[in-house]
């Protein structure tokens, strides 16, 4: 298997790598949209960044992805009828899934393996995507033209991070906590409201307008389609200078000191915009928190709100029929109109 593109290859798109690069932080977000341009390097970038993350380890051919340190109690039934004795782990790297526009809702969820009740007349249940995703990321191409009845399961599990099965005589019960990344062309068409809230972060992607960029991105896409392995190891250092501080800022996000005047500050943001409930708050908060880790910073700041309250509450904003800018303005002003108060 040829090695995947680097992440710090990746030329451009500030935006969405570090959208990305916050998810992988602190998964608790809520997952990125991406939406703009194809061929803008979104699924390269969700593989790339995934090939970049330590490999997790996982309880011997659990087809849940469990982690071993769980709770005995807490592992899926295919790891407690495996046990005899202690739990085998192993390690496999972060999975990827990709969520195809035609997958039906068995293959999204799992369902009765029809194969071992024809031959052995046993009723096993066959996992689906969202069990491959267990503690990965889901990406979802087009994620704006998927079916309403897969959306409506994404979001039962999205809200739960858990799996409930119940059809054709099962019942089967699992995890499913993974990274949402999304992307698609607004063009051609929105998502469902419920579904766009469930992102955390949003980011929009342009093609390069420059043509120092996109010679950049030419160049080095080339250099790697003909020597994939070689490139590949030409970026070694860098890639690894990144994980050390992805693996880092994960160790550190959750000791991140919040003062109460940030809280404040991020409280006023949203009640300026008149954002809907308190996730906008939360996330401002999470994905902030990530920002300060990946700087190797100890305090959230003001700062640090500001720069991710873009891709935070872009897609959290309501319709004002007398305002035509674009949400990235109406937070510009509003960001603006805090600092002369």
């Amino acid at each position: 298997m040829s090695a995947p593109y680097p992440f710090t290859a990746i030329v451009a798109q500030q935006d969405m790598k570090l959208a990305l690069l916050i998810a992988a932080v602190d998964p608790g977000v809520g997952g990125v949209l991406i939406m703009g341009d194809r061929g803008t390097g979104k699924s390269t970038a969700i593989r790339a960044l995934a090939a970049l993350l330590p490999k997790i380890p996982v309880v011997a051919h659990c087809p849940y992805n469990c982690d071993p340190e769980r709770p005995p109690g807490g592992h899926c039934d295919a790891c407690k009828k495996g046990a005899d004795g202690p739990i085998k782990t192993t390690k496999m790297g972060i999975p990827v899934v990709d969520l195809p526009l035609g997958a039906t809702e068995d293959r999204v969820i799992g369902a009765l393996d029809i194969e071992r009740a024809l031959h052995a007349g046993e009723k096993a249940f066959e996992p689906g995507l969202l069990a491959r995703a267990h503690r990965g990321f889901l990406y979802i191409d087009e994620v704006n033209l998927l079916e309403d009845h897969i959306v409506d399961a994404l979001l039962d599990v999205a809200a739960s991070g858990e799996n409930v099965v119940e059809r054709e005589g099962l019942s089967v019960r699992h995890q499913a906590k993974f990274v949402l990344v999304g992307s698609g062309n607004p063009e051609e068409g929105e998502l469902r409201p419920q579904l766009l809230d469930r992102f955390g972060l949003s980011v929009d992607v342009a093609t390069p307008q420059d043509i120092k960029s996109r010679v950049e991105i030419v160049r080095l896409r080339d250099s790697y389609e003909q020597d994939r392995d070689g490139f590949a190891k030409r970026w070694r250092r860098k890639e690894s200078a990144q994980r050390r501080l992805i693996e880092q800022a994960r160790e550190r996000v959750e000791s991140i000191v919040t003062p109460d005047g940030v809280l404040e500050f991020a409280a006023g943001l949203c009640l300026k915009l008149g954002t809907d409930g308190l996730r906008g708050e939360l996330t401002l908060l999470r994905a902030g928190r990530a920002l300060a880790a990946l700087e190797k910073q100890d305090v959230l700041t003001i700062s640090h709100v500001r720069s991710v309250a873009p891709m935070v509450l872009r897609h959290r904003l309501r319709r004002d029929p007398l305002d035509e800018s674009g949400s990235e303005s109406r937070i510009e002003r509003a960001l603006e109109s805090m600092d002369a108060a």
